[in-house]
């Protein structure tokens, strides 16, 4: 213990006696010097675009130029449509019943056919695998929601969301 004891003693002097002396090596804040402040290459040919976010989307599998489809089938009966006023825009919130049991992926598509300067249109869409059809309504409701700005909104008087068997309409 005594031995123990002095070791510990002996080392805690010899350690902050490194203190004292600012270039020795053996001081642990000497390791990797002095930090000082250096300017930073600016980025040439992006425009000051954010670095972080690839110039080019496209791959060599999957050229840029190709838009993906989404192969979602339109869900069976709109349930509800809720717009939710939040500070900046809107929430577009819709749930919906599906033909069979376990749906997923479900987005809001623009329905650009239907859509017009005062309406947005909308479809909600969903994966649906080949489950069974007499599944309780829980089992295959879904809920998609969708955010747009004031800009997006400003001239919009009818919102319009549209499913296979029936569509709902919100007017202002």
């Amino acid at each position: 213990m005594n031995t123990t004891l002095s070791v510990l003693i002996v080392a805690s002097i010899a350690v902050s006696g490194c203190a004292t002396v600012r270039e020795s090596r053996v001081n642990p804040f000497n390791w990797f010097g002095g930090s000082s402040s250096e300017p930073v290459a600016q980025a040439t040919g992006s425009g000051g675009a954010n670095p972080l976010i690839p110039e080019k989307r496209g791959s060599f599998f999957r050229p840029d130029d190709t838009e993906e489809v989404y192969p979602g089938w339109p869900v069976g009966t709109i349930d509800e449509l809720l717009i939710e006023r939040r500070p900046g825009g809107a929430i577009i919130r819709v749930t919906g019943i599906a033909d069979r049991a376990g749906p997923f992926d479900v987005r809001l598509t623009e329905d650009a056919a239907q859509s017009g300067p005062s309406t947005l249109a909308y479809t909600l869409r969903a994966l649906q695998s080949a489950g069974p059809r007499n599944a309780g309504v829980n089992a295959r409701k879904v809920t998609a929601a969708l955010w747009l700005t004031e800009q997006e909104l400003a001239g919009i008087q009818e919102i319009r969301v549209t499913g296979a068997s029936n569509a709902l309409v919100t007017r202002r």
